[in-house]
């Protein structure tokens, strides 16, 4: 069983699947990666509690050695000093260190397999959160383009506009100014000159005329 497992919002092996759905997925990428290195924050804090649980199984099989050792000697030393009760002692502690020793020894060698199975696991997130931090920028360089090509699109619709017809109706709104500026110009030196012809016309005749010119202008302008 894994040493190290839990369960994230986002995987590997679903992080494809769900970029190919995202209107957004360098945000998502950041979401992964977030996730991630909280993932490889944790597994580094239960591998330094690892590592020094794996030197303390050392240390005690250690100690259950040298005091095998010692029990041995202490035990040929006493055998050859005739004391064979306490050769029986030394050699019945011996045979404790010993169980104390294997003991010691497979608790080590578990937690040292446990320790280098934390290690690659530590080794592939870091894999992982590199690859995908590439993938990142991919993403990232893609929404810049598009954002870019959004722009140059835009720019595009303003340099489509007709021109020549813009200008055209410039040109008929200036000729009509042109026109209107020559025709007071040309009542004013008629009147001027005396050439008119309004004096011999009855005011009333005038008038209508008068008001018949504004109601027309006034219809024009509501049009």
């Amino acid at each position: 069983m894994s040493v190290f497992r839990r369960m994230r919002d986002i995987t590997v092996a679903t992080l494809n699947e769900h970029l190919e759905q995202s209107q957004d997925p360098v945000k998502l990428i950041d979401q992964f990666l977030v996730s991630t290195r909280q993932d490889i924050g944790e597994a580094e804090k239960l591998r330094h509690q690892y590592a020094s649980h794996t030197r303390q199984m050392k240390q005690q099989a250690d100690q259950a050695a040298s005091m095998v050792h010692k029990r041995e000697e202490q035990a040929s030393m006493a055998l050859k000093a005739g004391e064979e009760h306490l050769a029986k002692l030394a050699l019945q502690e011996k045979i404790l260190h010993e169980e104390k020793m294997e003991q010691y020894n497979e608790l080590y060698a578990q937690s040292k397999a446990a320790l280098q199975e934390l290690d690659e696991q530590i080794d592939q997130l870091k894999v992982e959160y590199q690859n995908v931090y590439s993938k990142r920028q991919y993403y990232y360089a893609r929404m810049q383009t598009i954002q870019l090509q959004q722009r140059m699109n835009q720019r595009g619709h303003y340099k489509n506009q007709n021109v020549p017809r813009m200008f055209n109706r410039l040109d008929d709104q200036v000729s009509d100014l042109e026109y209107e500026a020559q025709s007071l110009r040309d009542i004013r030196r008629m009147s001027q000159d005396g050439s008119g012809t309004a004096g011999s016309m009855s005011s009333s005749t005038l008038d209508k005329e008068l008001e018949r010119l504004k109601q027309k202008l006034n219809n024009e302008r509501k049009e």
